[in-house]
């Protein structure tokens, strides 16, 4: 499929997948194809967002630096949402590092367009309030969890939300990326994942995590993972 064919079907992004058709064509010739890197950094805090990015397929991290060189995750993006919602807002920088955390791939529209296609009420603007509030409630709720849940909980959370966004129950990922996410040491999250392996909810090896019985985790995971769910799932009915 030529690159022109694959933007013309259906966006597996489902921002863009909501939109009117009309208008989503009236998107193509602003839409480009861009592979989403493992590990790659596609945001530096306050440097000048040059482009926005709807994910097709894998997910991004938001990270919000501390004073002692770690980070937290405070949010993830993937094919719900997009990556660069600040330039909506009217805002020329990021606040956070952001981390490709699952390989896939985007559409990238230059920022300068965005703000452009959006200075009306049109679909498109309307869809990205509602996803500014659903992305705003899950940073909100995630600070929540991340101050009075147990790891276990949190990072069932994590795990199921990550699934959520990739469309797998098998990703890469390493101890030491999830306790950069989660903001714990790793012998916490050693700890927490081993009692998820024991109840043969999860497994993970040589860097892989497989989720075994999503419905299970889901019953671990704390009430936050419903309600970002709920969120989500309603800031896209138009």
């Amino acid at each position: 499929m030529s690159k022109t064919s694959a933007l013309r079907a259906p966006s597996n992004n489902r921002l863009l997948a909501a939109l009117p058709r009309s208008e989503y064509r009236q998107l193509l010739p602003h839409l480009e194809p861009f592979p989403l890197v493992f590990g790659e950094l596609i945001y530096r805090p306050d440097t000048v967002v040059r482009h926005v990015y709807f994910p097709t397929r894998g997910i991004v991290s938001l990270l919000a630096d501390v004073d002692d060189g770690g980070s937290l995750e405070v949010g993830i993006v993937g094919r719900e949402g997009m990556a660069g919602i600040s330039v909506f807002m009217g805002v020329k920088t990021s606040p956070n590092r952001v981390l490709v955390q699952g390989a896939g791939s985007a559409l990238r529209m230059k920022a300068t367009t965005l703000r452009s296609l959006t200075e009306n009420d049109g679909s498109l603007s309307r869809l990205l309030r509602r996803y500014s509030y659903s992305l705003w409630a899950q940073l909100s709720q995630s600070s929540v969890c991340t101050l009075f849940h147990p790891i276990e909980a949190r990072l069932a959370r994590w795990l199921l939300m990550t699934r959520d966004r990739m469309e797998a129950n098998e990703f890469r990922i390493t101890q030491e990326f999830l306790s950069s996410m989660l903001g714990v040491r790793r012998e916490g999250v050693n700890k927490a994942a081993g009692k998820l392996q024991q109840q043969r909810l999860i497994s993970y090896t040589r860097g892989t995590l497989t989720i075994l019985k999503p419905a299970d985790l889901a019953a671990v995971a704390c009430g936050c993972y419903r309600i970002i769910k709920k969120e989500y799932d309603s800031a896209l009915k138009m």
